[in-house]
């Protein structure tokens, strides 16, 4: 850990209390302004579809501006999207609120490539260990995300305006930290400069794939049950101190593990590590099915941020052994792309299902998802291609 490292893993917390701090108050208030009960999460799904837009146009960004001038105009579409976000909940305008968060999107485009830049900060030996501690931030977004949304949700005569008005600020303090930020120059694009490989060749690759599948598939399934438990919770008349719990918990499950998840890819391989993810997450599912007692969600939603870790940084690094340093812009934006287009169907879905169905049936519905990348795994494996000690280019 050196201070440029520790400066960016605060502001991968900062993301991440914008990221629980939205999840924790747009269904609820989607809810409350929707049309109709099935759109609540509307808003939550207009999140990663607008990061899903944006990936391409930030992968250019990337390209042209370097990490750290990428990274200051995400904050700065945060900042502006949080605002628009209080005004639409001011006036109770459900449309406007869908379109704030599609642009927050960009946002949410820029705060994961987090975990890549945090590679060009450290020595090749320490690459795993570097994403693994970045997301590992993610506990400031545990920390502070729930406890924002219920600090602030009553401080303005109408509910969630004050922690709208919060997460403005808290963008404008992660722009100063990422300032302090000396990220490498963005590399030399003149025509002597090597291009790389296609992206359809990159993404063709069994270990590409295998890792883009496992990184979507654990986002996909941890959003598609994350999602839902605020409405779900509510619908059998939990206080919002309770669900804030619940997502706190969590959180830290999520990204707890960020402190030894990279030494446990280096001491037992990462299809392993990315295994036992598969495997939590389908205790999870046990779990939930069991009951709807605050213990039962606490520890299936606590279980699900854990398989998520596992899955989500094996991936990562999985993905770092099959592009080129200059490949690295459009094979990281493809990633995104499908993880967030994969996040999209499942906020949808996790509205849809748990309106129409129950919570149970939406259990039962993440688990071919779990099946599919279980055998990903195992056929990645027989193939011989993942070593046990990662090896990143360049």
């Amino acid at each position: 850990m050196n201070r440029n490292l520790l400066l960016l893993t605060v502001c991968q917390g900062l993301f991440l209390v914008n990221n629980v701090t939205f999840i924790a108050i747009n269904g609820l208030v989607g809810l409350e302004l929707a049309p109709h009960a099935w759109m609540a999460t509307l808003p939550i799904m207009a999140y990663v579809v607008g990061g899903a837009l944006a990936a391409p146009l930030v992968a250019a960004t990337q390209r042209r501006l370097g990490r750290r001038g990428s990274f200051q105009i995400g904050l700065l579409v945060a900042l502006g999207s949080a605002l628009l976000a209080a005004l639409a909940a001011q006036y109770q305008l459900f449309w406007l609120l869908v379109t704030a968060t599609v642009v927050a999107g960009y946002y949410n485009a820029n705060g994961q490539l987090y975990r890549f830049a945090a590679t060009e900060l450290t020595r090749p030996d320490w690459h795993e260990k570097a994403v693994s501690l970045v997301l590992a931030g993610g506990l400031l977004g545990a920390a502070i995300g729930p406890n924002l949304a219920n600090w602030t949700r009553a401080v303005l005569p109408v509910p969630f305006v004050g922690a709208y008005l919060a997460l403005a600020v808290v963008a404008v303090l992660a722009m100063g930290l990422m300032a302090m930020i000396p990220f490498p120059p963005a590399p030399d694009r003149g025509h002597e400069a090597p291009k790389g490989r296609p992206i359809g060749q990159i993404m063709r690759q069994p270990v590409f794939f295998v890792a883009t599948l496992g990184t979507a598939i654990g986002y996909g399934v941890m959003n598609l049950l994350m999602a839902a438990t605020p409405l779900v919770m509510d619908v059998y008349r939990f206080e919002f101190g309770h669900i804030a719990t619940v997502l706190q918990w969590h959180v830290i499950g999520m990204y707890a593990p960020g402190f030894f998840t990279g030494h446990l890819i280096r001491r037992f391989g990462v299809l392993q590590v990315m295994g036992v993810g598969v495997l939590l997450m389908v205790v999870c599912v046990a779990v939930a099915l069991s009951g709807t007692g605050m213990a039962e969600f606490t520890a299936a939603l606590t279980l699900l941020g854990v398989g998520w870790n596992f899955l989500f940084i094996g991936g990562t690094a999985l993905a770092l052994r099959a592009y080129r340093p200059e490949e690295k812009d459009r094979a990281q934006a493809a990633i995104n792309f499908w993880v967030f287009m994969t996040m999209a169907v499942t906020s949808f879905t996790s509205g849809a299902v748990a309106a129409t169905s129950g919570w149970a049936w939406l259990n039962i519905g993440a688990l071919p998802a779990l099946l599919l990348t279980a055998l990903a795994l195992l056929w990645l494996g027989r193939r011989g291609l993942a070593p046990r000690s990662n090896t990143v280019p360049g």
